[in-house]
């Protein structure tokens, strides 16, 4: 069967639980930091909808917390009472206009809900935290699991009230029910704990209550069939579980997914990220499949294309699969497929404007897509009033640049872009060159076959001077200048000592790993990290890769501490299986010959490695702004405008959205970008 013949089995309807769902694409539950006061607001509503106006068959909610003691913070989801119903009623009603169904994931965190916004105490089987600095939970009496009982069924009705269509009770992810079922965190005495039965208590007095408040209400379990720990579950340990509830539940389906919530490399696994490869847990879904053929299985995770997802469902392996991150990327992939129009976006599997700003108590956003979250605003945006059509000159062809020149050519804009390299992409492209950072190529290519589509012109090999832009030079005439020249990497020598590179001498030596300019690279090298971000410490990972020995050396108290904790767990289990040597609380005092002397920033006590054959300099990036710096305010110059890099050194996820926001807003980004915050 060909790639377009699988992928036409997606658009199959399907019955699950008795709802007719009308393909097997579904949008499983991820947490969006959309809420207020645990309620969902328009900006779920709008968000949701969009992707069932994108085609999704399915959408599953994040979780719905069933008890305060869960909550966490405001901004997460929850129904604590019947003042809730009408939020989700608003919710249900945007997505079932769109024509998709709309199942509410029911949740408990347990030992991991956070307390420290509400000041009370996680709730768990046990007193053990989920990780080494977490605080201690409150080990849940006969009483208190009478509440979350009570609380699960309570919320349950509450959703059947609001309009859902079916429920998910969530069984994994290291939750609280999967805290009782695993005999990893489950250590009680009592008939809650020891043996299988004693630990599916819980979940069985659940599911009764659940039957009981909202009988017709079609109810699946989402499950961890690996929590990758010493002594927890394994698939076969789940797979009873299954059995043994079907035994006494009406089971709609099954959605199988992995890992536990634990300060470990499980955790990493469950938002695996681009290191781990295509599909890479698709074993799972294949083995509830064959033990329980009569049973709809859904799949999930790091299937990171329509491509992907069919082949799991044309090999018998689930019934429906799910893309989430996907569905971050572009809402309308189904449905672009379908009708058989541009390919979608594509997710990065990059972890960064999702996961990592849920992290920081952020709403969620997309490196690939700058509208993720604010649907409705930036629809109002496009469909607005156009400005004067102006003549756009965009100077820098990495992803700010190519964003913004995308951006002002969507708004009718007459745009053209110069590069002064030979291809479009600009440090991404560079980056992609890293093992195990490939997939960054997408956001080099796809977007620079968008602007060939477009029609947009493109100057390659193309530097722009100050002095072209002025009245009688090459590129005069222009209305408006966007400068996304991008960053340089930051340099500093070491008189007397080993060479030193910076990053993009690194990455170009690491493309001939046998050539003269790697040689030293593959000894003992010294990387200074000042940021802590992916630059150094994929470099280290390849070069760990290589066979060089590596010191990875912060002045920060950790490594890699701008990265993510869901993909820093599988990167320092990745870096500690390559021998990689952290040196935190460490700067670069100097060298002598080969050895680099570091200096602890606690007691300035000076260390030395010796033998050491190289050093990276992954200092702070510095902006590449001088077409800015000469023609701003110049009386005779076009307006300049700076996004990205230029602009000031970040991240892609800044550089694609500033892009963005400068080639639609032009003369007004900040006031455009400050509007857009307002109303999200």
């Amino acid at each position: 069967m060909g790639s377009a013949s699988r992928t036409r089995t997606l658009w199959e309807p399907f019955i699950l639980g008795g709802v007719p769902v009308r393909n097997r694409v579904f949008v499983p539950g991820h947490t969006t930091n959309f809420g207020a006061d645990n309620n969902p607001t328009r900006r779920h509503a709008a968000y949701h909808a969009e992707r069932a106006r994108g085609g999704a068959g399915l959408i599953i909610t994040e979780a719905i917390r069933v008890h305060p003691a869960s909550a966490g913070r405001h901004i997460s989801l929850g129904s604590f009472d019947d003042s809730s119903i009408a939020a989700y009623a608003e919710m249900t009603e945007a997505v079932h206009v769109e024509g998709a169904r709309m199942f509410a994931q029911l949740m408990h965190a347990g030992r991991q809900a956070s307390g420290e916004a509400t000041r009370t105490a996680a709730w768990a089987p046990g007193d053990t935290p989920w990780s080494g600095s977490a605080h201690t939970p409150h080990a849940m009496g006969p009483s208190d699991i009478a509440v979350i009982v009570t609380a699960f069924g309570a919320a349950a009705r509450r959703m059947d009230a609001a309009g859902f269509d079916g429920a998910e009770v969530h069984l994994g992810h290291g939750h609280l029910l999967q805290q009782f079922l695993s005999p990893f965190s489950n250590t009680r005495a009592d008939g809650y704990g020891g043996d299988l039965d004693g630990r599916m208590r819980l979940t069985r007095e659940v599911l009764t209550e659940i039957r009981v408040k909202a009988p017709h209400l079609p109810i699946g379990l989402r499950v961890s069939a690996d929590e990758f720990l010493p002594g927890g579950l394994t698939p076969p340990d789940v797979v009873e579980i299954v059995a043994r509830l079907r035994e006494d539940f009406p089971i709609a389906y099954v959605h199988v997914s992995h890992s536990a919530y634990h300060g470990s490399y499980s955790l990493a696994t469950q938002m695996a990220d681009m290191s781990f490869g295509h599909a890479p847990f698709r074993h799972n879904a294949a083995l509830f499949k064959k033990e329980f053929p009569d049973l709809p299985v859904l799949a999930v995770c790091r299937l990171d294309s329509l491509a992907d997802a069919a082949d799991l469902v044309a090999s018998g392996e689930a019934d429906l699969v799910g893309l989430a991150r996907p569905h971050i990327a572009d809402p309308h992939l189904v449905r672009k497929a379908m009708a058989g129009e541009d390919p979608a976006v594509s997710c990065l599997a990059c972890n960064q404007g999702c996961v990592g700003r849920l992290e920081a108590s952020l709403p969620i956003a997309c490196v690939v897509n700058p509208e993720a979250g604010a649907e409705a605003e930036w629809a109002a945006v496009w469909a607005g009033p156009r400005a004067e059509r102006r003549a756009v000159l965009v100077v820098g062809g990495g992803p700010a640049g190519v964003e913004a020149a995308l951006a002002a050519h969507r708004a009718g804009h007459r745009v053209t872009l110069a590069e002064a390299g030979g291809a479009l992409g600009g440090q991404i492209a560079r980056a992609a060159h890293v093992a195990g950072r490939e997939r960054l190529a997408l956001l080099a290519e796809e977007p620079a076959a968008r602007l060939a589509a477009a029609g947009v012109p493109v100057l390659l090999g193309r530097t722009v001077t100050p002095e072209d832009l002025l009245p009688g030079g090459d590129l005069a005439g222009f209305d408006e200048v966007i400068v996304a020249t991008g960053s340089r990497p930051a340099r500093r020598e070491l008189p007397g000592g080993p060479p030193v590179y910076d990053l993009w001498e690194a990455v170009a030596a690491l493309e001939d790993p046998d050539g003269e300019s790697c040689a030293p690279l593959r000894g003992t090298v010294v990387i200074r990290d000042d940021e802590g971000g992916w630059p150094a410490a994929s470099v280290a990972e390849h070069l760990g890769r290589l066979g060089a020995r590596v010191h990875l050396v912060t002045p920060t108290a950790s490594l890699a501490a701008r990265i993510t904790t869901y993909s820093k767990l599988a990167l320092t289990h990745r870096l500690g299986e390559l021998g990689v040597k952290a040196r935190p609380l460490r700067t670069v005092e100097g060298a002598e010959g080969d050895r680099v002397l570091l200096r602890d920033t606690l007691n300035g006590d000076v260390e030395e490695l010796a033998g050491v054959t190289a050093v990276v300099d992954a200092g702070r990036p510095i902006a590449v702004d001088e077409i800015y710096r000469a023609l701003d305010g110049l009386p005779d110059a076009p307006t300049v405008l700076v996004a990205g890099d230029a602009n000031a050194p970040r991240t892609a996820l800044e550089a694609v959205y500033e892009g963005r926001l400068t080639g639609v807003f032009l003369t007004d980004p900040v006031d455009g970008a400050a509007a857009l915050a307002r109303t999200v």
